[in-house]
C-alpha cells in the first residue's frame, strides 16, 4: 500500500513553533546532502596556511565569482585574509588525509607532510588537486555563526590528466568517493527541467 503523502514521515525532526531545530539535528539532517571539499590555502609570512571547506559553490559567471563559508570561531581565516588573494583546490578523492589533516590539525602543522607547488602567485596548490582557483576577497557577509566570503576569481587551471580520478566527497559526515552514473540523453535532461 502506498503511504499517504499528508502524513509525516517518522524520522522527521520537529521545532516548537518560531524556533528551529537544534544545531545537533539540523547538521545530522543537512549532512544528507553530498558535497565536494576544497582546500582554501594561503601564504602568512611565508608559512602556508589553510582550512577546509565543504561550502563551495559558483555564484556568477560574469563577473568570476565563487563563495565559501568559514566559522567565526575560524584561526586559519585572518591569516588567509590577511593576504592579498588566497587559493581554493578541489580535492580528489585520494586526497583524504591531507583533507583531514587541514581539518584537524593547528597553526603552522596543517600543512607538514601536505606536498604542494606554488601558484603563479605563490599560493599552496595541493598536490593530486583535480583544479585550483586563484582568488580575492570581493565580499563577507555575516551569517549566524559562519561568515559567507564571496571571492573573485583571477587565474584558475585543472590539474594534467585526472581522467581516473574523481572528486572527495562529504557525505553524512563521513568522506567517500563519486560513481558516475551514465549520463542521461540530451532531450530527457532538456525536458526533465521543464
Amino acid at each position: 500500500m502506498a503511504a499517504n503523502r499528508n502524513e509525516a514521515r517518522n524520522d522527521l525532526l520537529d521545532a516548537p513553533p518560531g524556533d528551529g531545530p537544534d544545531p545537533a539535528g539540523f547538521r545530522r539532517v543537512l549532512g544528507h546532502f553530498a558535497t565536494g571539499v576544497a582546500a582554501v590555502t594561503g601564504m602568512d609570512a611565508g608559512v602556508p596556511v589553510g582550512l577546509l571547506v565543504s561550502s563551495f559553490t559558483s555564484v556568477s559567471l560574469d563577473p568570476p565569482l565563487v563563495s565559501f563559508c568559514v566559522a567565526h570561531t575560524s584561526t586559519s581565516w585572518p591569516r588567509l585574509r590577511g593576504g592579498r588573494r588566497h587559493g581554493i583546490c578541489f580535492l580528489a578523492a585520494g586526497q583524504y588525509g591531507q583533507a583531514r589533516r587541514l581539518a584537524t590539525a593547528s597553526g603552522d602543522s596543517k600543512f607538514h607532510g601536505v606536498a604542494w607547488s606554488a601558484s603563479p602567485s605563490g599560493l599552496p596548490v595541493l598536490d593530486g588537486a583535480l583544479a585550483w582557483l586563484e582568488c580575492s576577497v570581493e565580499a563577507e557577509h555575516p551569517a549566524g555563526d559562519h561568515v559567507i566570503v564571496v571571492s573573485r576569481v583571477h587565474r584558475l587551471a585543472k590539474a594534467g590528466d585526472t581522467s581516473g580520478a574523481g572528486p572527495l566527497v562529504l557525505f553524512r559526515g563521513g568522506y567517500g568517493r563519486f560513481t558516475a552514473v551514465a549520463p542521461a540523453p540530451v532531450d530527457t535532461v532538456a525536458r526533465s527541467s521543464s
